[in-house]
């Protein structure tokens, strides 16, 4: 599991990667709003409130435009209202500064138990049926053969549906051997593979290009 700590108390943000150190984290640190690249895949994020280049309420707010990550708030304000209000923009916690960093793992354990617990390895619409883990998938009723890069592909996709996904996002998501090099085609010529082998008459494709962006999938179910 990967968490990233946006956090300008560098005290406090190494103390947070010291008390939670163990096998099962990874951790990217970060002292400004600024320095958050919203491309890169994160399990979990803690935000401090109050930030040099900004607050973690106007962060926040932007963030659930396009992503469902989890999201513990840090902050010295102990007033109800901006609990109420971090809480209302979609922050999965809210923890008032100071804290015990047991009572934090706590909070970020369950979080996180409860987040991999609630994600589906299947997906079904009117028309699709995909079973990653046995790997069956089904186009209006009839089976289909896919890659393990046309899976890859598909299934950062609808995991993620609604939301555009970069270019960047997908190659370095879906290439992840250590390849120095990528051929910039690659995911173009993966994305119409995999279009065709789902197309089915009549029915507008469910994989949209944002031009100048990446790709999402969204279908009217």
């Amino acid at each position: 599991m990967h968490i990233t700590i946006i956090e300008d108390d560098t005290t406090l943000n190494n103390g947070i990667v010291l008390a939670l150190n163990n096998d099962e984290y990874t951790f990217e640190q970060i002292y400004r709003l600024g320095d958050f690249d919203k491309n890169k895949s994160t399990d979990l994020i803690l935000l401090d409130v109050n930030l040099p280049d900004g607050n973690g309420f106007d962060f926040l707010e932007k963030l659930r435009e396009t992503s469902d990550v989890p999201v513990i708030m840090l902050t010295a304000n102990d007033l109800e209202t901006d609990e109420v209000m971090g809480l209302a923009l979609g922050a999965d916690d809210y923890i008032t500064k100071p804290f015990s960093l047991m009572v934090l793992r706590a909070r970020i354990d369950k979080i996180l138990k409860r987040n991999t617990a609630s994600k589906d390895n299947n997906y079904r619409d009117d028309y699709y049926v995909f079973d990653f883990d046995k790997m069956v998938f089904s186009v209006n009723g009839n089976p289909v053969e896919l890659s393990k890069t046309e899976q890859k592909l598909l299934r950062l996709l609808v995991e993620n549906q609604g939301n555009t996904l970069t270019r960047d996002f997908l190659v370095d998501r879906i290439w992840t051997d250590g390849a120095e090099y990528v051929d910039e085609n690659a995911l173009s010529v993966t994305v119409n593979r995999l279009r065709n082998k789902l197309a089915i008459k009549g029915v507008e494709p469910a994989i949209h290009t944002v031009y100048g962006q990446g790709y999402v999938w969204k279908r009217d179910r």
